[in-house]
């Protein structure tokens, strides 16, 4: 049987209005990642934290899944392999598409308890010191994975990764460990190595195929490829 691992990064909902909100100066909507986006910036200002993935959530929520979401959900119903979809995006707009996704990074849409790690699906507005509806405890904080923190499901993703046939990454770096190690390992087991981004990665020399152009182009056109040599 056939596996496909796909990787989805910010490039992807980039076309549904999410774009990347870490900009090139490295800020994060003027804010430094360290103040918004790491355990010891929620400890030492989590008013801002939480404003900060408020504001994330409220925009995730308005977006709508575009045309490459919606492709990726098509493949993964109508292949006849296995096709597992992980992404580092926190927004859940491949579910809203009709896929099933592993979240590497979390999701903004849920909550998390810091204290007895139980999670549950976030308020439109998360307040500081929310208690955990589970065990009371005030250390309710975005289910976001910040750097410093494990990634979630690696060794899941590493498991799909060294049975894979095909590894496709799209609209991502693939510059950040651990993700950066997913085309490697992909590599090793001799599977087929795609990148579909809007500009080529530092990386797309190492790929056996890398196009470039929007996900809402290249994406179905693939999609449509995978699907018509099973057809």
């Amino acid at each position: 049987m056939e596996r496909i691992v796909i990787l989805t990064g910010a490039g992807i909902s980039a076309e549904s209005g999410l774009a990347t909100f870490r900009a090139a100066d490295g800020l994060w909507e003027n804010h430094r990642v360290e103040d918004v986006a790491s355990p010891e910036g929620f400890a030492r200002d989590p008013a801002l934290v939480q404003r900060f993935y408020n504001d994330r959530r409220r925009a995730a929520a308005a977006a709508r899944p575009n045309v490459a979401h919606e492709a990726l959900a098509r493949l993964q119903r109508d292949y006849p392999g296995e096709v597992t979809i992980v992404t580092q995006n926190v927004d859940a707009l491949h579910e809203a598409a009709g896929a099933e996704v592993l979240h590497m990074h979390g999701a903004v849409n849920s909550a998390l308890c810091a204290a007895c790690g139980h999670r549950w699906p976030a308020p439109e507005q998360m307040q500081p010191g929310e208690a955990c509806p589970a065990c009371q405890a005030p250390k309710a904080r975005p289910d976001i994975v910040w750097f410093g923190e494990m990634p979630y499901y690696i060794d899941e993703i590493e498991r799909k990764l060294s049975n894979c046939s095909y590894f496709v990454s799209i609209g991502t770096s693939g510059n950040v460990y651990p993700a950066a190690g997913f085309f490697r390992l992909a590599d090793s087991v001799g599977a087929h190595t795609l990148e579909l981004n809007l500009e080529a990665s530092h990386s797309a020399s190492q790929f056996a195929e890398a196009r470039q152009g929007s996900a809402t182009e290249l994406v179905p056109a693939w999609v449509d490829d995978m699907l018509a040599e099973v057809s």
